[in-house]
């Protein structure tokens, strides 16, 4: 009689542990892919097709953009890049001329998709990562 009221309550915590576990590892996936496209553009000369393969990184994990998102439901369009040319007021010292290539990749608007909330809570199926970016810097 315990057992079955418990199985419920137990069934809840191992699959919540699982889905945070889920959530975790994409949100450490786009991470290390915007990590990966912030080290290509550091090394390349701002602007161009730098920001493309460095897009394609990001999201696809190659140069090529082709294959399956490295999370799903990540798309190019949530990529953006910043450097000391389009962000001077963020990425470079004001009135001097840059030394230091700053270069900020940053994935916003991603929502994790889970089953699991869409059980518990119908209706909804998704939650929010907050914004997810890198910054690293070059010299130029």
């Amino acid at each position: 009689m315990e057992f079955a009221i418990l199985l419920p309550v137990l069934l809840l915590i191992v699959f919540g542990i699982t889905e945070f576990g889920r959530a975790l590892y994409s949100y450490n996936t786009i991470a290390k892919a915007t990590r990966d496209a912030a080290r290509y553009v550091m090394i390349q000369q701002p602007g161009g097709a730098a920001d493309a393969v460095a897009t394609c990184l990001a999201v696809y994990g190659n140069t090529g953009c082709n294959g399956n998102p490295l999370a799903p439901g990540l798309t190019l369009a949530m990529v953006s890049i910043c450097d000391w040319q389009r962000c001077p007021g963020t990425h470079q010292a004001q009135g001097a001329a840059p030394v230091v290539n700053l270069v900020t990749v940053t994935v916003s608007g991603y929502a994790y998709q889970s089953p699991i909330i869409s059980f518990l809570k119908p209706g909804s199926s998704s939650f929010p990562f907050a914004d997810i970016g890198t910054t690293m810097k070059g010299n130029l």
